[in-house]
């Protein structure tokens, strides 16, 4: 994990700064989401890459890239939590000032 981070701090700082945008902007927009059907897939196709990984049945490059972009989303998901709750954060101030 370490080795991810050192040498690609770069990818994973920018996945965090996009991922920051994205839930700046996500508060603003009013949609219904996922279905829950299509949220049930995308968190089993999550669980069992995450579960390929963790157990190493992809060797060399291919599981390098598959690491490195599961830490990449779990960083771009940070960075949406974090914007969300900014944006929040500063929405809530301006709406107790008026």
């Amino acid at each position: 994990m370490a080795y991810l981070v050192v040498f690609n701090w770069v990818w994973l700082s920018g996945a965090a700064v996009i991922g920051l945008g994205m839930g700046w902007i996500a508060v603003v927009r009013r949609s219904e989401g996922l279905s829950r059907i299509a949220l049930r897939r995308i968190v089993i196709v999550v669980v069992v890459l995450a579960g390929i990984s963790l157990s190493r049945l992809l060797p060399g490059r291919f599981g390098y890239g598959l690491d490195l972009g599961l830490v990449m989303f779990a960083v771009y998901l940070l960075g949406c939590a974090l914007g969300s709750w900014l944006r929040y954060q500063v929405v809530s101030r301006s709406a107790a000032a008026n």
